[in-house]
């Protein structure tokens, strides 16, 4: 009898383990996940107005950490969150910096500068502090997943890797364009810059001629032309964002950051690494018209592309693009053209928030099978962005963020991480099927063992072969 409760008890025991949460089933307590929301400082904005606005050293979870997925959306002073069509959310993006012990920021709205402050960036690719941020997104904040899949995490906080006499610290730069009766919503979100009645930057150098529109004509306080008569008011306005990570430990494989763009410049030469110096990272394109470009055969769809050769190595864990409202998608591509990870757009189909019709409200992202997508260092890849070319578009955006891992996780953490994936619901019926099984099978034997015991003890003899 014994043998029998024994085996069922290892039987219950799998069941259960498999029940529990990731967390607890496969990394044990230590590795449970922490929620922390929080909202940015107060900006306002009126009717057609720009707001592109920096808030440092912001609350964030401290201590050696693990970060699991970042999300963050706009929202009014009662915690309402605020529809595309009233504001649009150009961009949000969240940087890692350094800085000297008991120095405080500048109020003014700067870009920091001097021996107070390094540098914490992402791993690359880009040149400088361009594209920098560890998290960033647009109008498909609310629709595009963030999460770090398990054993991963994008590690912070190490104290070995903090500058003597220096506290990491984050800042917020959140650009929100206020859309509530503008003549042209499109092209406010644009960022035309005959719209915003704009020839010089916002350091005051005169703009190209050929530059019609972009960042460089919708910076912090200019105004978008509104409809003739048309009165508002100033609203105030936060960035309410929503911060996951763990406690780091021996279980967590930490994963590296890297944003690519296809507006870069990088030219490959004969002594070239692809190392940041090296780029000269746009950030943003025009697309011409198919009618001005004669290519409306091609059905209209505009296609860039861009050669880069990674100066990085290791397994891509996570990948999602940045892409602007008329877009179509993006990809990634080794040379000989096999698909690593592509990107597509949600637009939506309401007017509630995260469902705006016509806008991109979302991103699909790639979460590859461990091990099935590795990059090698110095590698060429191929980064395409797509987007509708029937009428002209200023500022199109194609990024593309990868989570990059330099190990795999055992044979275990892989089983869930392939669980978690696209083929979730399939494995995990394999999986109970075996469980059960097993189970049958179990019960079985115990059962047949447990009778001939007692029958051996009612005076048969074993048969001895």
């Amino acid at each position: 009898m014994e043998s029998y409760n024994q085996g069922w008890l290892l039987l219950v025991g799998v069941l259960v383990t498999l029940n529990l949460p990731y967390s607890q089933a496969f990394w044990g307590n230590e590795n449970k996940i922490k929620t922390a929301v929080y909202l940015s400082s107060k900006f306002e904005l009126g009717p057609g107005s720009v707001g592109n606005v920096y808030f440092y050293n912001v609350e964030f979870p401290k201590g050696h950490i693990a970060l699991k997925s970042f999300n963050a959306e706009l929202v009014d002073e009662a915690g309402n969150p605020i529809p595309l069509y009233e504001t649009y959310m150009h961009h949000w993006a969240l940087v890692r910096y350094y800085a000297r012990k008991g120095v405080e920021e500048p109020n003014d709205n700067k870009e920091l500068h001097g021996a107070d402050y390094i540098s914490g960036r992402n791993g690359g690719i880009c040149q400088g502090e361009v594209l920098s941020q560890f998290f960033g997104s647009g109008s498909e904040t609310r629709k595009t997943a963030t999460y770090v899949p398990d054993p991963y995490g994008i590690e912070v906080g190490n104290p070995a890797e903090i500058p003597s006499g220096f506290e990491e610290r984050w800042f917020l730069n959140v650009h929100a364009i206020d859309v509530r009766g503008v003549g042209d919503k499109l092209g406010c979100m644009e960022c035309w810059c005959d719209l915003y009645n704009v020839t010089v930057d916002e350091y005051g150098q005169p703009l190209k001629p050929e530059y019609k529109g972009g960042l460089l004509c919708c910076y912090d306080g200019t105004q978008c032309r509104l409809k003739q008569g048309f009165e508002g008011v100033r609203r105030t306005l936060y960035l309410k964002y929503t911060v996951q990570w763990i406690d780091i430990n021996s279980s967590v494989l930490p994963v590296k950051i890297y944003i690519l763009d296809v507006s870069d410049t990088w030219k490959r030469s004969s002594n070239s690494t692809g190392a940041n110096a090296e780029h000269d990272c746009q950030v943003e394109y025009e697309v011409e018209s198919c009618r001005a470009t004669g290519l409306a055969d091609d059905g209209c769809i505009d296609s860039k592309r861009i050669t880069l050769d990674m100066p990085f190595s290791g397994y891509v864990i996570y990948g999602v693009a940045h892409q602007h409202t008329s877009a179509f998608g993006s990809a990634l591509y080794r040379e000989d053209g096999q698909l690593l990870c592509s990107s597509l757009p949600i637009y939506g189909e309401g007017k509630e928030a995260g469902n705006e019709a016509g806008y991109v409200v979302g991103m699909s992202n790639c979460y590859p099978k461990p091990g099935s997508v590795k990059i090698s260092k110095g590698e060429t890849l191929i980064l395409e962005s797509n987007y509708s070319s029937i009428t002209h578009h200023a500022g199109a955006m194609g990024l593309f963020h990868l989570y990059v891992a330099d190990q795999l996780p055992n044979p275990l953490h892989a089983l869930h991480t392939v669980v978690e994936a696209q083929d979730s619901v399939l494995l995990s019926t394999i999986l109970w099927v075996a469980v059960a099984l097993m189970g049958v099978l179990t019960v079985i034997t115990i059962a047949i063992r447990y009778q001939f015991k007692h029958k051996r003890e009612d005076c048969y003899e074993a048969i001895v072969i």
